[in-house]
C-alpha cells in the first residue's frame, strides 16, 4: 500500500509540480475572477464535443462564449473585462455551463467547481451564481493550536434552533457556540454543510461539493461562524463526503459532459445498490485533483480545521461493505476485495493535509475496523489521527434493548469500551446523529420513552422510568468519555435527552419541520428535569478539560464485578468507579488504586458524582468525606482504599 501511494505521489511531483500545484486548483478551475476584472473559465468535460458559458451575462446566449479545447478532457476560457473595466460577468449574476454531448444535445449544468448554489421557491432544482462580492469576510482570529483531548460537539446547522425552520449560520453564531463553549466541547463538527439538493439526505447527498449550503446563508455567513468559533477556542471540522455523490444531473455532477462516467466508474460499478449515488473513479488523475483540491479549498477559504470522513468502509471495499460483516480477521482486510485506488486516495488526502496544513485534524469513519487506518502512512497506515469507534454505540442499545438491568454484564461491557488496538486513537461515543434519526431512538427515549412526555417535570412524581433513565443516561456517557478512547463526541441535544428523534421534512410527513430541530430551550426551564443532564454534561467536559484523561494512556481496570454490578478503572490519576446494580448499594467497598509506594499515603475526594442532587441524583454520598489509600492487597495490587 505504501508502494502505490508512493509511486503515485512520485508522479505528482514529476508530472504535475508537486502537491501544492496538484491540489490547488480550485483557484483556476470554474469561473474565477483576475484583479484587473478579467474572468479566466476552466472545466473537465472529457466525453463533451463542445463547451460554452451562458449566463445573465450574456443574455443566455448558450453559443456566445465558447471554452477552447485544451489536452486531457479540459477546456478553457478567458471573459476580458468591460469597457467599464468592471468584470463582465457581475457578483450575483446566473451561470451555466452548456455542454454538447456526443449525442448532439445541450446540456446545461451547474460547474462542479462552483462556489455559491441558490434554489428560489418555486423550483425544484438549483442554480448555479457567481459569487465574488466587491469585499469578502476577512478572517481576524487564528485557528487553535491542535488540541490533546478532542470534546467533539457534533452538529447540524440547520436544525440548531428550537423553532421549526431551517437556521441559519448567524443563528449558530450567536445562539449555538456560546452553548456548545459553556458545555466544555472544544469542537464542533459540522454535518451538512456542502450543498445537497435534497436536505432530508442529512448532507449525505451533495451536488455541489465546493459550495457552502446556500439554504443556512451566504459564503460570508459561514466563514464568520467559523471565525467567531475560533475566537472562543473551538476547533471545527468539515463532516466531508468523498466516498460518493448525489445522482442529480441537472444541479449535481452526474453526467456532467453527458457520458455517465466523467468523475465516476462507468457502469454498474459506478452506483451505490444502496444509497442510490454514484461512487467515484479514485484512479482517474483529475478525479483525485478535484478531491484533494476540494480539501484544501474548504480547510484554506473557510478556515475549517480538519475533516470527519463519512462513509470509507463504501471505499475501501469493493464490496462497500454491502451484506459483508467483519469479525477481525486480517483475511477480511487485505486481498483483491479492497479497492487500493481508493484507500491510496485517502493516504494523498492525509498526507497533503499533514504536509500544507499539519495543524488539522482527519477522523475516519470506518465500521469494519480496517487496521493501521490510524497509523503514519510510512507504515503503511492510513494516515488519519483518529477513527471513530462504531461499536460503543450498539453495544449500548444492544444492552438496553435486549437485557434486563440484572443482567448486564459487566466484563463485556468494559470489553467493547477497551477493545482498540494499541496507538490508534478512537473517538468514543455513547450515541450520534444515527441513533437520533427517524426509525431509531436515542439513549434517552430507549430508557424513558412516553414517561417523556409527562413525567420530565420536578413538580411530577420521579418515577421508577425517569429515575432510572436519568441515572443510566449519565453513568452510560460517562463510562463511555472516560473509558471509550482517546477523544469523545456527542450529537446536539443528545447531552441532555432531547425528547423524540430527528425527522427532516418530506413527503412522507408532509413537509413538516416539527421533527427537525434541537430544542434547547428545555434545559432553561428549571422545572423541568433536562437540566440535570445538561449541567451533568458540562461538568464532565470541565472535568476531562481539568484532568486530560483523554490525552492520557489507556485506563487500567481494576474491576469488572459481575455480581455486584461494578466497574472501577483508573485513569489519568482519577478513581472511577461506577455502580450499574438496580437496586443495591455498598458501604466500606474496597478498590484498588494503581499506586504502589509503600512510604505515601494519598488522598481523595469526590469530584464528580452521578448521584448529586444538582443531577437530578439522591444525594447519598458525603462529598466532604476523605478517603486513604492503605496497604491492603486487593484484586492483585498491593493498595487499595474503602469507598
Amino acid at each position: 500500500r505504501y508502494s502505490l501511494f508512493y509511486n503515485r505521489l512520485k508522479n505528482i511531483e514529476e508530472n504535475e509540480g508537486g502537491l501544492d500545484k496538484f491540489s490547488k486548483c480550485y483557484k483556476t478551475f470554474g469561473v474565477n475572477q483576475f484583479v484587473d476584472g478579467g474572468i479566466y473559465c476552466k472545466e473537465w468535460a472529457p466525453g463533451a464535443e463542445a463547451v460554452f458559458l451562458a449566463g445573465d451575462f450574456n443574455g443566455w446566449n448558450p453559443f456566445s462564449h465558447p471554452y477552447k479545447k485544451m489536452e486531457y478532457g479540459k477546456w478553457e476560457l478567458f471573459i476580458p473585462p468591460g469597457q467599464d473595466g468592471y468584470p463582465s460577468v457581475p457578483h450575483g449574476s446566473k451561470l451555466k455551463v452548456v455542454i454538447r454531448a456526443q449525442n448532439g444535445e445541450l446540456l446545461y449544468r451547474i460547474s462542479p467547481w462552483a462556489r455559491y448554489v441558490v434554489r428560489d421557491e418555486d423550483k425544484v432544482n438549483y442554480d448555479w451564481v457567481h459569487w465574488n462580492p466587491p469585499q469578502s469576510y476577512i478572517h481576524k482570529h487564528p485557528s487553535p493550536k491542535r488540541l490533546k483531548s478532542l470534546r467533539i460537539y457534533e452538529s447540524h446547522v440547520g436544525i440548531a434552533s428550537p423553532e421549526g425552520k431551517v437556521a441559519s449560520y448567524k443563528n449558530f453564531t450567536y445562539n449555538v457556540l456560546p452553548r456548545i463553549k459553556d458545555l466544555g466541547y472544544n469542537c464542533v463538527q459540522l454535518m451538512a454543510i456542502m450543498e445537497h439538493a435534497y436536505y432530508a439526505s442529512f448532507g449525505y447527498q451533495v451536488t455541489s461539493f465546493f459550495a457552502a449550503s446556500s439554504r443556512y446563508g451566504t459564503p460570508d455567513d459561514l466563514k464568520e461562524m467559523i471565525d467567531v468559533a475560533h475566537s472562543m477556542g473551538i476547533t471545527v471540522l468539515l463532516d466531508v463526503v468523498h466516498s460518493h455523490a448525489s445522482k442529480n444531473s441537472e444541479d449535481g455532477l452526474n453526467k456532467f459532459d453527458g457520458t455517465d462516467s466523467c468523475f465516476f466508474h462507468s457502469g454498474p460499478k459506478g452506483t451505490h445498490q444502496l444509497w442510490d449515488s454514484r461512487l467515484f473513479d479514485y484512479a482517474n488523475w483529475e478525479v483525485l485533483r478535484f478531491l484533494l483540491s476540494n480539501l484544501r479549498m474548504w480547510i484554506e477559504d473557510y478556515r475549517f480545521d480538519g475533516f470527519r470522513f463519512d462513509g470509507i468502509t463504501s471505499m475501501l471495499y469493493h464490496h462497500h461493505g454491502i451484506g459483508t460483516g467483519f469479525s477481525g480477521d486480517y483475511n477480511e482486510y487485505f486481498g483483491l476485495h479492497v479497492d487500493e485506488d481508493a484507500l491510496c486516495y485517502l493516504m494523498l488526502a492525509n498526507h497533503m493535509i499533514n504536509f500544507l496544513h499539519p495543524e488539522c485534524i482527519t477522523i475516519a469513519e470506518d465500521v469494519s475496523g480496517m487496521p493501521a487506518l490510524c497509523r503514519p502512512i510510512a507504515e503503511g497506515g492510513g494516515g488519519f489521527d483518529y477513527r471513530l469507534a462504531m461499536a460503543i454505540p450498539d453495544k449500548w442499545i444492544q444492552i438496553i434493548k435486549e437485557l434486563k438491568d440484572e443482567d448486564w454484564n459487566m466484563g463485556n461491557i468494559v470489553y467493547t469500551l477497551t477493545n482498540r488496538r494499541y496507538e490508534e486513537k478512537y473517538i468514543a461515543y455513547a450515541e450520534s446523529h444515527d441513533q437520533a434519526l427517524v426509525g431509531d431512538k436515542t439513549l434517552a427515549f430507549r430508557l424513558m420513552d412516553a414517561e417523556m412526555y409527562t413525567n420530565m417535570s420536578v413538580l411530577s412524581p420521579l418515577t421508577p422510568v425517569i429515575d432510572r433513565g436519568i441515572q443510566l443516561h449519565k453513568m452510560i456517557r460517562l463510562i463511555t468519555h472516560a473509558l471509550g478512547g482517546e477523544s469523545y463526541l456527542n450529537f446536539m441535544g443528545n447531552e441532555f435527552g432531547h425528547p423524540e428523534w430527528l425527522d427532516f421534512p418530506r413527503r412522507g410527513n408532509n413537509e413538516s419541520y416539527h421533527y427537525a430541530r434541537r430544542q434547547f430551550n428545555l434545559t432553561e426551564d428549571h422545572l423541568l428535569r433536562y437540566r440535570f443532564l445538561n449541567t451533568f454534561d458540562r461538568d464532565m467536559n470541565k472535568l476531562e478539560e481539568r484532568f486530560g484523561w483523554l490525552a492520557s494512556p489507556p485506563a487500567f481496570v481494576s474491576e469488572k464485578h459481575d455480581s455486584n454490578k461494578v466497574i472501577a478503572f483508573e485513569r489519568a490519576g482519577l478513581i472511577f468507579i461506577f455502580n450499574f446494580h438496580p437496586h443495591q448499594s455498598y458501604v466500606d467497598y474496597r478498590v484498588v488504586i494503581w499506586h504502589s509506594s509503600l512510604i505515601v499515603i494519598f488522598k481523595y475526594k469526590i469530584l464528580l458524582d452521578s448521584d448529586a442532587a444538582e443531577y437530578g441524583g439522591h444525594q447519598r454520598l458525603d462529598h466532604s468525606a476523605e478517603y486513604f489509600s492503605e496497604e491492603y492487597p486487593h484484586n492483585d495490587r498491593p493498595n487499595s482504599l474503602m469507598v
